[in-house]
């Protein structure tokens, strides 16, 4: 009989679970915890998660990305809007369908499958810190706090200062993360402030200042269409496929910035959420149990109707808040930056944060100025501070579920765990704010946001439709939304790396890396 070489896998036996055989534990089984009551006001107490991930997006693709591009190719373009934030929240709801059933991030989802957990742990840590590991959110909010102190926006010269002011503002997210009970819960409230005051804000400032045709041209626009020539209009000519590619990824929330979703609404306790416990706080907390493995709950007659109650709950969460907030995130700067930005211009460069800013000073007064820069200054800090602390969340969780090694260390602990990673990001964002300008760091981490959405959306379906009972699978049109999702963002990979429809040896994001290597 032929031996079997020692360094040979040992295969696993025919009894072990489905979801045990890339070498994690097998779930635990509990009842599904029944839902709160969504009545009246009590329903902002119910839903949260939606507002962390719209904050986040508003920061980002919404204040930089987008009207950097809708000023220099005019807002026909946010027909891309229209469909990117469609389909993140079909994704969102379908991460959440996972920790809803399970307790469990999806990354552990994914952790669950061939060819080995190890595998996708590094892969997803490593496209986290190719997408969210440079700080440059913290880099284009200190343009604008530069402005408010100094009057004047940041030139090269003034890169340093722009940088000791962007390291404090880094510093600052990592102070907020230290404190309070639940770190999902102080999230949650710092995001529904962002929300109210900025879209109300910038909704004021709209109806004030930007003209009827600027409102038309952003309704039109999310279809394609555009007002000045009359015509549809998806691409514009000699097109920047980098900041296009950006756009379409950080359209709403962003790569990893959408799988995060799930652990979020795992420590809010949505679901299973409540049965495995949550991550809290160094100040303020106390140390919580947080299971390592799942826990799932029989499929009986009482539990799907609790299951009916929880997706609602869902929904509300993400179509309610995520969906309509991230349209007006994304129209609303549009309009003001059209208006008072010349069209043509490019604003991307040091002070990307606050041309805005100066341009409606320059005509409606220094106050004007000054209250646009604080919005900006405060969308910037708090994405930073949503994506550093779900950068971190994810990779302690992905250490806590894959490494038992690390649970013994911790002496079961997560706080010690979350935090040792934290210090390991912030030593590096300090570094990586001086690699380059904060707009330039953005555009990568957006560009690496698109490759996530096409391996995590084909992912997501496979782990729903492998792992979770038929009774509570996604329907067909929602499956063949996750497909859409990496088509969508394939073209656009493929656009930015080849530099346009037909491969571009000078345009090519692909071609101009090789060319630095060699």
């Amino acid at each position: 009989m032929q031996q079997r070489h020692p360094d040979a896998p040992v295969p696993f036996p025919p009894t072990t679970p489905i979801e045990a055989q890339s070498g994690l534990a097998p779930w635990r089984v509990a009842d599904l915890p029944k839902p709160p009551t969504m009545a009246g006001t009590s329903i902002l107490g119910v839903i949260g998660p939606g507002a962390i991930i719209l904050g986040t997006s508003i920061g980002s693709g919404e204040w930089l990305l987008g009207p950097a591009a809708f000023v220099k190719y005019g807002m026909s373009l946010l027909w891309v809007a229209s469909i990117a934030i469609f389909l993140q929240t079909v994704l969102n709801t379908e991460v959440i369908r996972y920790t809803l059933y399970t307790g469990e991030p999806i990354f552990t989802g994914f952790m669950r499958t061939r060819p080995h957990a190890t595998f996708w742990a590094w892969f997803y840590s490593l496209f986290y810190f190719l997408q969210v590991g440079w700080p440059a959110w913290a880099g284009a909010a200190a343009g604008a706090i530069f402005y408010l102190f100094r009057g004047t926006m940041a030139s090269a010269t003034d890169a340093g200062s722009v940088y000791w002011i962007g390291v404090g503002t880094f510093l600052v997210c990592v102070l907020i993360l230290l404190c309070g009970t639940r770190i999902e819960r102080t999230l949650e409230l710092l995001n529904w402030v962002l929300i109210v005051f900025i879209l109300g804000g910038l909704t004021f400032l709209c109806v004030c200042f930007a003209p009827p045709e600027r409102w038309l041209g952003a309704v039109t626009g999310f279809f394609g269409f555009d007002r000045s020539s009359g015509t549809f209009r998806f691409f514009p000519p000699g097109a920047d496929w980098f900041l296009l590619g950006a756009v379409a990824a950080y359209s709403g929330a962003g790569g990893v910035g959408n799988l995060t979703l799930s652990n979020w609404a795992r420590d809010k306790g949505f679901g299973m959420g409540q049965v495995v416990g949550f991550i809290p706080a160094v100040v303020g907390g106390q140390q919580v149990f947080l299971a390592h493995v799942g826990s799932v709950f029989r499929v009986t007659p009482d539990n799907l109707v609790r299951w009916r109650e929880w997706w609602r709950i869902v929904q509300v969460d993400q179509w309610g808040i995520f969906f309509t907030g991230a349209f007006l995130g994304m129209g609303l700067p549009a309009i003001l930056y059209t208006s008072f930005i010349q069209h043509g211009q490019d604003i991307r460069g040091l002070a990307v944060a606050v041309e805005l800013a100066n341009a409606m000073a320059a005509r409606g007064g220094t106050l004007l100025g000054v209250l646009v820069a604080l919005m900006g200054a405060w969308m910037l800090f708090k994405t930073q501070l949503d994506l550093l602390e779900g950068m971190v969340r994810a990779v302690t969780d992905i250490l806590w579920t894959g490494s038992q090694r690390v649970r013994r260390w911790s002496e079961g602990d997560v706080r010690l765990v979350y935090y040792a990673v934290l210090a390991t990001v912030v030593v590096w964002g300090i570094f990586a704010l001086g690699l380059a300008q904060p707009i330039i760091l953005l555009q990568l981490g957006a560009n690496m946001a698109g490759v996530v959405f096409i391996v995590s959306a084909l992912h997501t379906l496979y782990v729903n439709t492998h792992f979770l009972p038929k009774e509570i699978q996604p329907p067909l049109w929602r499956r063949v939304a996750l497909v859409c999702t990496a088509l969508f963002y394939g073209f656009f990979v493929y656009l930015w790396l080849m530099g346009g429809p037909l491969p571009d040896l000078e345009k090519g994001f692909l071609f101009q890396l090789f060319r630095s290597v060699l």
